[in-house]
C-alpha cells in the first residue's frame, strides 16, 4: 500500500506543477477567471492518479479486492502528496516567480467590484478586502489556501473513486 501511496502520490504531485506552471506561463495573457478555471481543470486532472492508484492497489497487490475505507484512506493519501507539493510549489510561486501576483489580483479584483457594484456597496466591499488583504498577503495563509483546496477536490475524488473501486471478497 505504501509503495501504491507513494508512486501515484508522486504522479499526481509532479501532474500538478507540471500543469500549474504551463497554465501561469503560457497562461499569463489570459484573464484571472480563465487562469481560475485552468487551474482546477489542471488540479482534477492530476487528482485522477487517486483513482489510478486505489485501482492499481485493488488489482495488483490486494488480490482484487479492496475496503471502501482502505480505498479512501489510500486516495487521501494520496491527493495529501500532491496537496503538498502544490502548497509548496504556490508559495515558491508568488514569493520568487511573480512577486507581484498578489498586488496585481489584488488590483484586479478592486477593479472589478468596482465596476460591477453601486458606489456604497464598493465601499462596504472594499473596507472588506482592505482588512483581508494583509491575512491573503501572507505566505502561510497562501499555502494553507492551496494546500486545502487541492486536499478537498483529492478528498471528493478519493470518496467517488472509493465507492465506484471498492470490491468486497466473494465467499462461498
Amino acid at each position: 500500500m505504501k509503495n501504491t501511496i507513494i508512486r501515484y502520490g508522486s504522479l499526481s504531485a509532479i501532474t500538478i506543477c507540471v500543469l500549474s506552471l504551463a497554465g501561469w506561463f503560457l497562461g499569463g495573457n489570459l484573464d484571472y477567471s480563465m487562469q481560475e478555471v485552468i487551474g482546477y481543470a489542471g488540479m482534477i486532472i492530476a487528482l485522477l492518479f487517486v483513482f489510478f492508484g486505489i485501482k492499481h492497489f485493488r488489482d495488483k497487490e490486494n488480490g482484487g479486492v479492496v475496503s471502501f475505507g482502505k480505498a479512501l484512506l489510500i486516495g487521501i493519501l494520496i491527493s495529501l502528496i500532491a496537496a503538498l507539493a502544490f502548497g509548496i510549489l504556490d508559495v515558491i510561486y508568488v514569493k520568487y516567480i511573480a512577486p507581484d501576483f498578489m498586488a496585481e489580483y489584488y488590483a484586479h479584483h478592486v477593479e472589478q467590484i468596482r465596476n460591477t457594484l453601486p458606489e456604497a456597496e464598493f465601499k462596504i466591499e472594499l473596507e472588506k478586502l482592505e482588512a483581508q488583504k494583509e491575512l491573503f498577503s501572507n505566505i502561510f495563509v497562501s499555502f494553507l489556501l492551496m494546500f486545502t483546496t487541492v486536499l478537498i477536490i483529492g478528498f471528493i475524488i478519493s470518496l467517488i473513486s472509493a465507492l465506484i473501486l471498492q470490491r468486497k471478497p466473494i465467499t462461498e
